[in-house]
């Protein structure tokens, strides 16, 4: 079985959540970890949302917030157990890419990859853009 978890500093994750229910109702059943905002520390939190689940049955996915932070950094033990994935950086675009993209069996890490990297492409300074096209329409 399949489990997604949200993982963020303060309301991140839980936000992140609302507002893909809002976009994709019932694509995933998504767990959040809203760090710090009770008095358990984040690795109490992430084990009682993993105590869940089965880490040598099933297949893991979790977002976090950012590369390096504390609540990345307390997921990391869990990379050694089979068919759990570990994606930093998350925000909508990724959730939506990787969520709508899934396969029914487990997911191959290249298939990840690959929607990371889609996902990059809506990075976009959207000032440079404009003039882009702005200049592109120009030359026509």
């Amino acid at each position: 079985m399949r489990k997604i978890i949200f993982a963020s500093h303060h309301k991140l994750a839980s936000g992140l959540k609302n507002t893909l229910d809002y976009i994709a109702p019932n694509t995933a059943e998504i767990t959040t970890i809203d760090a710090y905002m009770t008095n358990l520390p984040v690795e109490e939190e992430i084990s009682k949302a993993l105590e869940k689940i089965s880490l040598s049955d099933d297949e893991v996915i979790v977002f976090t917030d950012m590369m390096g932070g504390s609540v990345n950094q307390n997921f990391i033990k869990y990379l050694d157990n089979p068919h759990f994935h570990l994606i930093a950086g998350m925000n909508l675009p990724l959730v939506l890419s990787v969520l709508l993209a899934l396969p029914d069996g487990f997911l191959e890490p290249d298939q990840l990859r690959a929607e990371i990297q889609e996902a990059k492409q809506q990075i976009v300074y959207v000032n440079d853009k404009v003039k882009e096209l702005a200049t592109d329409e120009d030359d026509e």
